[in-house]
């Protein structure tokens, strides 16, 4: 048997728990690990900025421009429609009406189609399952069912709006509402799109009507319009003299150079409106360019006023407008 010396057994004996060389590399490589477990989140998070992150800042940047680009195109458009239509007549054709009222629609489709499929695809790109969102999209369309029925109804009513030609944009209308006031809303049309109607009142107010709610329509600026002037006139007054007179206050104001445009033809007496035990009225009754009618009713009214105080008659002083109208 042969002994080994100490040295020799010392070399062979076992490594102590703890220490040595297998020791060392255990360690090493649990923190390697630990080092790669903890910058993989770091490095999934660059990888996705790298590929999706960069799509949705795509998406987001050709959304917005493609918006900005929509609302340009749709001003240039609506603008180049308004420059033709003053140039070419003293008042808008039906046709020009119609033009930019279609062109305020296109435009308003457009952002809202631009807006819904940039909300799609940037949901994808954070992996939300957009096709998951079906069901359950049903059972809240259902239940949000009475909710919605408003906007669907605005929206149709809106597209009736276009397609018929109600009104068109700078178009005098009078609308009522249902439940609303009996007076309904009059003013100028400034924007019609697929679920509103915006008017914009003699005061300057600002009415937004949804087109589901409308009731009535009525255009007092469509085709053409008339301007209907009661006049009163002292019962000692000669009927058949204060006719002629109105009668040549009328073709006078045809002939002007500023009123002959406004004026579809001569303003024309119509006759006795009314009798009373002092006075009786004398009915002009003008036809116009639509929308027209309440500044060539003013002119009348100053013009008669005028030619009556110049032959002595006098004139009471609720020298009256019956309601202009229009068709």
């Amino acid at each position: 048997m042969t002994v080994l010396p100490s040295s020799a057994a010392a070399m062979v004996s076992p490594p102590v728990l703890g220490s040595g060389p297998g020791t060392t590399h255990g360690a090493v490589r649990a923190a390697a690990h630990a080092t790669v477990s903890a910058t993989a989140p770091l490095s999934d998070i660059s990888h996705w900025a790298r590929g999706s992150g960069l799509e949705v800042v795509m998406l987001l940047t050709g959304a917005l421009l493609l918006t900005r680009l929509a609302s340009w195109i749709g001003n240039r458009v609506t603008s180049r429609i308004d420059v033709q239509a003053s140039q070419d007549r003293v008042v808008r054709t039906e046709a020009a009406k119609h033009r930019h009222a279609v062109a305020q629609v296109i435009t308003w489709v457009v952002l809202v189609i631009v807006y819904c499929l940039t909300a799609v695809l940037v949901l994808q790109r954070f992996g939300v399952p957009v096709t998951g969102f079906v069901a359950p999209a049903t059972i809240v369309g259902v239940a949000l069912g009475l909710g919605a029925q408003r906007i669907v109804q605005d929206m149709l009513a809106g597209f009736f709006l276009i397609a018929e030609r109600q009104y068109g944009f700078g178009d005098l209308v009078r609308l009522y509402v249902a439940g609303g006031p009996g007076t309904g809303s009059l003013g100028t049309v400034e924007e019609v799109t697929l679920r509103i109607t915006r008017l914009r009142t003699s005061s300057g107010e600002v009415v937004t009507t949804p087109n589901g709610q409308i009731a009535q329509v009525i255009n007092l600026s469509r085709d053409w319009a008339r301007a209907v002037i009661d006049v009163p006139i002292p019962a000692s007054a000669d009927v058949t003299t204060v006719s002629d007179l109105l009668n040549r206050v009328g073709a006078e104001a045809y002939s002007d150079e500023v009123l002959h445009d406004l004026l579809l033809d001569a303003p024309s007496v119509m006759g006795v409106e009314s009798l009373d035990l002092d006075e009786y009225r004398i009915r002009v009754v003008a036809r116009t360019q639509p929308g027209r009618q309440f500044e060539v009713g003013r002119t009348l009214r100053a013009r008669v006023s005028t030619a009556l105080k110049r032959e002595g008659i006098t004139v009471p002083p609720d020298l009256d407008t019956a309601a202009p109208t229009g068709t």
